[in-house]
């Protein structure tokens, strides 16, 4: 007699777990393999394109360089994913100081081709280099006195030949399985790109001060544009004592300034060191009884400084570089007139 079976029970929520558990195993391990292959292929694809850089890397340098002092300006060119690839590009340079702007093919020719002049450098993208509307847009570029940089897979396109300097972005295939979907081709391209602005950058000297100018804001812009003495504890709120002081004065110090730190100043007003709450609380360890011993013979001479005048971000690397708390501020003549605390970079948003 067979026995009535009972209700199935309910699949389980997760569909990942509705397959059999080996079954499920085994699809996760093969995505996460084709997903390293993935990445392999286009890490393999940069490599190649990297060991390939010959002088027309050095020659779009400076054909950019000479546009740039000219008051010139870089158009950038393409199609489809090249297109997509070149407005990052143009956003890296113009993040960068580097002036650029992204010419629609499609509107080029119904009165867009106003934006570019004469002097202008032209970047023009086309893995293949035969994409018919950047060719059928090329000969009205070339009527301008500009110089023609293309960045293609193929050296030997009709691209490659009616340009004047030509950076070979090509890969052994794309990691699309079925080498059809722009994947490592597009990437290449991408990365030259960010090669030619970073390299752009050096040769221009563009500075930290000039970056700050182009991203105010957030965080990184506020700590690019701040000075060390706007965000600096001063006067009453910068806890100092002398050299012969007790670290029970310095304590009283720090606590009446609510600060982390004190500083140990010489008779002439000099700084001769920085004692911090970390300093006393690795000194009470070897010695409870130490609040009227001199904080001289406990502070930490020679501590990490900055300017005033220096950027914030200068104090915030300074800070995260040497894994302290707390950085000295002196003036132009070494004085000490400041302190800078980790928990006010938090709370003016600076990290």
């Amino acid at each position: 007699m067979v026995k009535p079976r009972g209700p199935s029970p309910a699949p389980p929520s997760d569909p990942a777990l509705q397959c059999a558990p080996f079954a499920c195993v085994i699809a996760r391990m093969d995505h996460l393999a084709r997903a390293r292959a993935v990445i392999e292929l286009e890490t393999e694809g940069l490599r190649r394109m990297s060991e390939s850089l010959d002088g027309n890397f050095i020659k779009a340098i400076e054909l950019l360089h000479q546009t740039l002092d000219r008051k010139g300006k870089i158009v950038v060119v393409g199609v489809g994913k090249s297109g997509n690839v070149g407005h990052k590009i143009a956003a890296t340079l113009n993040s960068t100081g580097s002036t650029a702007v992204v010419l629609n093919s499609q509107n080029a020719l119904h009165g867009d081709l106003g934006l570019l002049s004469d002097g202008d450098a032209v970047l023009a993208l086309s893995y293949s280099g035969e994409t018919r509307e950047l060719l059928d847009l090329l000969p009205f570029i070339k009527r301008f006195d500009v110089g023609v940089i293309s960045l293609t897979g193929k050296r030997d396109s009709t691209l490659a030949r009616l340009s004047d300097v030509t950076l070979d972005t090509s890969v052994e295939r794309e990691a699309c399985p079925l080498n059809l979907a722009p994947t490592s081709s597009s990437t290449a391209m991408l990365v030259m790109g960010d090669a030619l602005a970073m390299v752009l950058l050096e040769d221009r000297g563009f500075t930290e001060e000039d970056f700050a100018r182009f991203h105010p804001g957030g965080s990184l812009g506020r700590a690019l544009l701040t000075r060390v003495s706007e965000i600096m504890r001063a006067d009453a709120a910068l806890p100092t004592v002398n050299e012969a002081a007790t670290v029970t004065d310095a304590l009283r110090a720090m606590s009446a300034a609510r600060a982390g730190a004190c500083l140990i100043l010489t008779p002439e007003g000099r700084l001769a060191g920085i004692f911090t709450h970390g300093d006393f609380a690795r000194s009470f360890q070897r010695d409870p009884m130490l609040g009227d011993k001199p904080v001289a013979g406990l502070m930490t001479r020679n501590p990490i400084t900055v300017r005033a005048e220096s950027l914030a971000a200068e104090a915030i690397k300074s800070i995260g570089q040497n894994r302290i708390d707390d950085v000295v501020v002196l003036d132009a003549n070494g004085v000490p007139v400041g302190l800078i605390d980790t928990q006010d970079l938090a709370r003016l948003k600076l990290v």
